[in-house]
């Protein structure tokens, strides 16, 4: 049980860290409210196969946010470079 309780105060500091660039109009504080709010509703969970299956869900989301972040940067390099 320890293992996974581990892994999701990783996966929690990783989704903050994350978080702190995350765009619009506060942004980084809107989406770090959301993760704290989601981690808080499941806090008391111990079932480890749902737990996983939350793991599961929380590094999908990681990964979409770092998907973002590279559009992000590869639009604003596109258009620093393109011509028009």
């Amino acid at each position: 049980m320890s293992e996974l309780r581990s892994k999701v105060i990783q996966l929690y500091k990783h989704l903050q860290f994350l978080g702190r660039e995350y765009p619009g109009p506060n942004g980084p504080q809107k989406f770090r409210q959301q993760v704290r709010d989601a981690f808080l509703k499941n806090k008391d969970e111990t079932d480890p196969n749902k737990i996983k299956a939350l793991l599961a869900q929380g590094r999908y989301v990681a990964k979409e946010v770092e998907a973002l972040y590279s559009l992000k940067k590869y639009r604003s390099i596109k258009q620093r470079y393109s011509q028009e």
